[in-house]
């Protein structure tokens, strides 16, 4: 309530003004309260919001860029902004720093790229980490990313809404916290926004028919942690993307029947080539030929390296694979033993799915397969959409609506860290180019402040004493008129002869 306070004070000291006279001592106030950290439109906010819903949970300024996100792309943001001098706080929604990596993950996943390609800026990988690190090696390699560069995110803070108030030229940051020290809803006021939520925020759980009456156990990937527990047992396992493939290899390493549930086409390409991982030898090839060519290049090769793959279920489809990731964000799938065990015949390839029934699936080809479980390795979506209000930067799928390399900024202080569709590497870049640009207002600010910080000073005192001055006389004037009017007729004049003189004032 105290700045509510000062908003009536200083709106009652502007009304002791000329108007000719009131912009410049909204520009004087502009500047004293930027001094004291603060900013004068956070005071106009306040005056044009609705002063119960303002203050009914905690408000707190950042002298900085609010980045919601403590993944990868967050931390990086975080990390490069160090580098610029630039304070910020960062809004976690789990427990924990990379929390999908800690939380969501299964235990035998290793990084599909070359660990040159998934370090983060300025903190490269341990070059004693295998080619392929495990997901327990990345995760301590992102915990001591943190620890080397200070970064200290606000955990169990999910963002309800962000939304930019043109009034003021702010964004305003609504969360939900349960940190403890913080609990209930807390308001972030900022002039920048850095969504680094990434592309994978939540689950994707599609829906089927007679899933309800199915009685066995369902589970996205996200939740699946080993094959252990399944044993004998049949599982379904839709999708067949990276996460189906290493899944239902999973499943048959520990003994369980997986059959994979093959939808749309897919591509499959070896993880290496003549020894070299295939992404290392796609970077080199794009620095010399056009992207189909190199599409080209690559089916041509997996045809002779993994052979017809038509004939156990798996269609290739007709764009090539770089273009399908650059377009779609379709993910080839990069093979690691999952092909073997579909051409022994121990996972089986199934086409979709029509129905679900009592411990068993229809499908579409119309065979009714006996199965126990029931594992969706159906992908992840962004979840942007559901908390970023009124703003056209975003399509509804929740990517920047302009393309890489050009899709990390927007409009008002907004920018977006982890949506180019080309993992820890695209993250990176976006990253950099964010804490540069915010770093680059920063200081030609900073710099503007300590040259007129003195000026602002010795206008801030000739303009409290010009304040009180008009204050003083007015309050003379007023008790004058009152007492004129208790005077004797024959003192009279005098009193008004004094009060013509106050009025100078």
């Amino acid at each position: 309530m105290q700045l509510w306070w000062a908003v009536s004070y200083i709106n009652h000291t502007l009304s002791l003004f000329p108007p000719p006279h009131t912009n410049k001592i909204q520009l004087f106030l502009c500047s004293l309260l930027q001094y004291l950290g603060l900013t004068y439109t956070l005071l106009t906010m306040v005056e044009n919001s609705n002063h119960d819903n303002f203050f009914s949970g905690r408000c707190i300024w950042v002298n900085g860029p609010v980045i919601v996100g403590a993944g990868p792309s967050g931390l990086a943001v975080g990390a490069c902004l160090k580098e610029q001098g630039v304070p910020f706080i960062i809004l976690e929604k789990g427990n924990c720093i990379a929390s999908l990596w800690q939380n969501h993950t299964y235990d035998r996943l290793k990084l599909h790229l070359p660990k040159e390609f998934c370090q983060l800026p300025n903190f490269p990988l341990p070059e004693s980490l295998p080619e392929y690190p495990t997901k327990y090696q990345f995760i301590n390699y992102l915990e001591s990313y943190a620890k080397h560069f200070e970064i200290n995110p606000r955990f169990n803070e999910p963002v309800k809404s962000a939304l930019y108030d043109k009034t003021c030229g702010l964004w305003r940051v609504k969360t939900d916290s349960s940190n403890g020290s913080s609990e209930g809803e807390v308001e972030y006021i900022c002039r920048w926004l850095v969504v680094a939520t990434g592309e994978n925020a939540e689950k994707v759980v599609p829906e089927f028919e007679g899933l309800e009456e199915f009685g066995g156990l369902v589970m996205h990937s996200c939740d699946y942690k080993s094959g252990e527990n399944y044993q004998g047992r049949n599982v379904l396992v839709v999708g067949c993307g990276n996460s189906g493939m290493e899944v239902s290899l999973d499943l048959c390493n520990h003994g369980a029947h997986p059959s994979m549930v093959v939808r749309s086409s897919v591509h499959v390409l070896p993880r290496e080539i003549l020894g070299k991982p295939t992404f290392k030898v796609v970077v080199s090839l794009m620095k010399w030929m056009p992207v189909w060519l190199v599409d080209k290049l690559l089916v041509v090769t997996a045809r002779l390296v993994l052979g017809n793959i038509a004939k156990y279920g798996l269609k290739r489809p007709s764009k090539g694979p770089i273009q399908l990731k650059n377009m779609e964000g379709k993910t080839p799938v990069l093979d690691i033993g999952a092909l073997k065990k579909i051409r022994s015949g121990e996972i089986k390839v199934v086409p979709g799915i029509k129905r679900f029934l009592h411990n068993s699936v229809e499908l579409v080809n119309g065979d009714v397969l006996d199965i126990a479980s029931v594992i969706l390795a159906t992908g992840y979506c962004s979840n942007v959409p559901s908390w970023l209000k009124e703003n056209d930067f975003f399509s509804t799928n929740g990517f920047p609506k302009t393309p890489f390399p050009n899709g990390w900024k927007g409009k008002a202080g907004l920018y977006a860290v982890g949506f180019t569709r080309r993992g820890l590497s695209g993250a990176s870049l976006d990253a950099t180019r964010t804490a540069q640009d915010i770093g680059r207002i920063w200081k030609e600010e900073t710099n503007q402040k300590k040259h007129y910080v003195g000026a602002t000073m010795a206008c801030y005192r000739r303009c409290i004493s010009q304040i009180r001055f008009k204050i003083l006389g007015t309050m003379i004037y007023t008790c004058t008129k009152i007492r004129v009017s208790q005077m004797h007729e024959s003192s009279q004049r005098t009193v008004i002869s004094l009060s013509s003189k106050t009025r100078i004032l």
